[in-house]
């Protein structure tokens, strides 16, 4: 488990972390009303480089947008850069951190209801471990189903949402597996416990796409442009269980994931890391170097 950094951002001003407390009656303690965002700050001498910071600010308020949360007032992008710029100032890393940046509705005792109740941004940071392995990871097909759009859409990074996605890990890693595959009410397939899932099948780089009840990663978008500026044929459409088994590749994707090449699915072999993984593992690491300045 990580451990994170001393200081968090909270209420408006940066604090220490053990002091960044919301009420047990808040709505985001009882109804898990909150959404958030978690993106990669590189360290070079000094300098703190954000992967794609304003892209995580716009997810994060579209987040809040879909299931009604009222947005922090003043919160724009340039000043959720410099509250971000802060925390980092603060807790002066010296190595690559992740920072989780969460809108919470801290309205107490407010019903089940979102419009109209207080919300305000925190953030913490970590150091940037990846949560699973870069090679050889197993996985299994999730017995719980993808929560659909039209119940807790999936392009909303609502934290209450996350008790789908411990259900599908925690039942992988009882069977033995590193992540679970979670698939549609249709059979389809969506993406892991918290990571997107592409593979390759005959020089084709393949990814469900958006309508299939998976979150709209950033990484996710960033890998389909390094193979399109590689030359790369992509496609996003529906993906059945099958298809997985029988790919050339197959590897996944997420901020905390980085890329990590798969080598089972279901008790099947999966040959790899192969060229188009090690090629894309390659540029992601290359831009999560050269983000945007802080």
């Amino acid at each position: 488990m990580a451990t994170p950094y001393e200081h968090a951002y909270f209420d408006g001003k940066v604090i220490a972390f053990k002091d960044a407390n919301l009420s047990i009656a808040s709505s985001a303690v009882l109804y898990g009303l909150s959404v958030y965002t978690v993106f990669h700050v590189s360290v070079q001498v000094g300098k703190y480089r954000a992967f794609r910071l304003e892209q995580h600010y716009n997810r994060l308020r579209s987040s809040a947008k879909i299931i009604g949360l009222d947005w922090p007032k003043g919160l724009d992008f340039a000043s959720f850069q410099r509250d971000m710029k802060q925390l980092l100032m603060a807790n002066k890393p010296l190595e690559s951190v992740f920072v989780r940046a969460t809108i919470h509705a801290d309205g107490l005792l407010p019903g089940t209801r979102a419009r109209g109740v207080h919300t305000q941004l925190s953030a913490f940071m970590y150091p940037a471990t990846a949560i699973m392995k870069s090679s050889g990871v197993r996985l299994k097909t999730s017995q719980w189903r993808r929560i659909p759009d039209n119940s807790i859409p999936s392009r909303a990074k609502v934290n209450g949402a996350y008790v789908n996605s411990v259900l599908a890990h925690q039942d992988a890693l009882d069977a033995g597996y590193d992540d679970c595959i979670f698939l549609d009410t249709l059979g389809h397939v969506c993406e892991l416990a918290a990571a997107n899932i592409f593979m390759v099948r005959e020089g084709v780089l393949i990814t469900p796409d958006t309508s299939s009840d998976l979150l709209e990663g950033i990484n996710r978008r960033a890998i389909l442009e390094f193979a399109e500026a590689e030359g790369i044929p992509t496609h996003e459409r529906s993906v059945d269980l099958t298809e997985l088994y029988i790919a050339d590749e197959v590897f996944v994707c997420g901020t905390s994931a980085f890329v990590a090449s798969v080598s089972e699915i279901d008790g099947r072999s999966i040959d790899g890391p192969g060229p188009i993984t090690q090629k894309i593992a390659a540029l992601h690491a290359k831009a999560l170097r050269s983000g945007d300045s802080l």
